[in-house]
């Protein structure tokens, strides 16, 4: 009598030598939702949190609520920075003349204008340093980082503006209470732990 394989419970995917492409990202089955590739791999999102997904939720509806006619605020898109990397920002801003209807999955790096990550715990060094990077040498104008902060978990908002001259992110403002800036458009919202709505 032979002994029956044991199977997986589940198969995951095995790389490609030269790793994964962006063709990839939207042709593989049964990739789990909003899987970003960097560098040439697949990542997978932790469940988000609370706090980030109300995060999203108030600078979404904020900034759709300001946004001038000649742009699109979306949350959770891939936007396509080159063959090898294909994240996906919290939230973007991009050039409203780059939809191109309602089952478009990505956006092309040159029609964003901001990108903007919310900090998880599993998401920690990729919001905060590998996914600026590839903003910024790839062009983005401007980037916010949102995190909590303090004792009673606050939000905090930093915002950054492409210097051209490096190919960097340079510091605008950090804001705690209030969010006020005039680029990529005029923006003042209410970022304190009230706007979040109760614990």
């Amino acid at each position: 009598m032979t002994a029956e394989p044991v199977k997986a419970a589940h198969q995951w995917p095995v790389p490609p030598q030269d790793g994964y492409t962006v063709d990839d990202l939207f042709t593989l089955p049964g990739l789990p939702p909003h899987t970003e590739l960097i560098d040439g791999s697949l990542v997978f999102v932790s469940p988000q949190r609370r706090f980030h997904a109300r995060m999203i939720e108030l600078l979404l509806m904020s900034l759709r609520a300001i946004a001038p006619p000649d742009v699109v605020v979306e949350r959770e898109m891939t936007v396509i920075i080159d063959r090898r990397n294909g994240p996906e920002p919290d939230l973007s801003v991009v050039r409203a003349e780059a939809v191109t209807g309602w089952d478009q999955t990505s956006y092309q790096v040159t029609d964003v204008l901001l990108a903007i990550e919310v900090v998880s715990p599993d998401s920690e060094a990729r919001d905060r340093d590998a996914k600026p990077r590839k903003y910024a040498a790839a062009g983005i104008p401007h980037f916010w980082l949102v995190e909590k902060t303090g004792a009673d978990e606050h939000p905090l908002v930093r915002v950054y503006e492409l210097d051209p001259v490096t190919k960097a992110y340079a510091l605008t403002g950090i804001h705690h209470d209030r969010l006020k800036t005039g680029v990529p458009f005029t923006v003042d919202i209410d970022i304190t732990m009230e706007a979040l709505g109760p614990r």
